[in-house]
């Protein structure tokens, strides 16, 4: 789950009723990864924007990015390993590398791309989850 403020959630609302809530429509315009923060630039695909400034900020932790990318199984791979002492094999998933590190030192470009829409897919996911649960039924 990745921790947004009411006014950043408001405002993805915005873009989403912007896009005639196809969400295909919601599209990464740029990303950068500083220190411990990644952030991402979201803009309808049918209505680019000029700037950086007209898209929608978005700042996510680097420990909340972390978590997509294991949940979402990409810096590790299904493989086989050998029991240290009982001499059987057996099938697990192997980690590449730890999330962060993975994604700045082994991600291919395509991998990266795909760990940005895993956040992207979750937050749009996480928003409408929780605004549905906020409702009542009669």
């Amino acid at each position: 789950m990745i921790k947004l403020s009411q006014k950043l959630k408001d405002k993805l609302w915005w873009l989403v009723i912007s896009v005639d809530y196809d969400y295909s429509r919601i599209t990464i315009a740029e990303h950068e990864i500083d220190g411990d923060i990644l952030t991402i630039w979201l803009e309808d695909k049918q209505d680019f924007k000029n700037s950086l400034d007209e898209c929608l900020k978005i700042d996510i932790s680097a420990k909340q990015f972390a978590k997509v990318i294991k949940a979402e199984n990409l810096n590790s791979y299904e493989g086989s390993k050998m029991h240290p002492t009982k001499n059987f094999v057996y099938k697990t998933r192997i980690e590449i590398n730890d999330p962060i590190n993975w994604y700045r030192d082994d991600a291919s470009i395509t991998e990266q791309q795909w760990a940005r829409e895993a956040v992207l897919r979750l937050l749009l996911t996480q928003l409408v989850e929780n605004e549905a649960q906020g409702v009542e039924t009669w």
